[in-house]
């Protein structure tokens, strides 16, 4: 009776781990955008988006920890002027024929309770990496009405310094502090 205790307990503690294992979900990039916000000769708040976004997210939510692995398509920024996107995708800003990628990886996650408030990894931008921190301003996670799949929905926003990506052009016209922006939904990977 003792030992089918025991093996009983054993089981139930395995399964638990099985089910808090972490769990990846792919970016869903027809709901993630990111952008930028950046001071105009101090007269506006200029901004731009980017439309192709894609990545994973590993989530262990009983252990509050994970990975983000988000990749941005430098060539896919818009923002509603073609002369200037074309300019911004020069070689004197985002030089989209040399880095076509900008990347975020963080392994870093903190958590309020059950809610995720940051994220800290690495921002890699014009092949040049720094250290990124982006504030979660809402977190949520359940099934989505529409497809009926386990989802996440993040939007967190940090600030950057271009200069430190060795983006320097019309300094300090145009502000060396930039907001970074980004709206994300993840679906279960199955």
């Amino acid at each position: 009776m003792m030992k089918r205790t025991v093996l009983s307990a054993l089981l139930a503690a395995a399964s638990s781990f099985a089910l808090a294992a972490p769990l990846t979900y792919n970016v869903d990039s027809t709901h993630t955008y990111a952008g930028y916000e950046i001071g105009h000769v101090g007269l506006s708040l200029q901004h731009g988006l980017f439309t192709q976004v894609g990545g994973t997210l590993v989530v262990d939510e009983a252990a509050h920890s994970g990975t983000v692995d988000v990749s941005i398509d430098a060539a896919s920024l818009a923002t509603d002027y073609p002369a200037r996107d074309k300019h911004l995708k020069s070689d004197a800003f985002f030089n989209v024929a040399k880095y076509p990628t900008l990347t975020f990886k963080a392994s870093q996650l903190k958590y309020d309770g059950d809610k995720l408030t940051d994220v800290s990894g690495s921002l890699t931008l014009l092949g040049v990496s720094k250290p990124l921190t982006l504030h979660v301003t809402h977190f949520a996670h359940a099934k989505n009405p529409m497809t009926g799949k386990d989802s996440y929905g993040v939007n967190a926003e940090g600030w950057i310094k271009r200069s430190e990506f060795g983006m320097t052009t019309y300094l300090p016209a145009i502000s060396d502090d930039v907001k970074l922006q980004i709206t994300l939904e993840a679906v279960a990977a199955n």
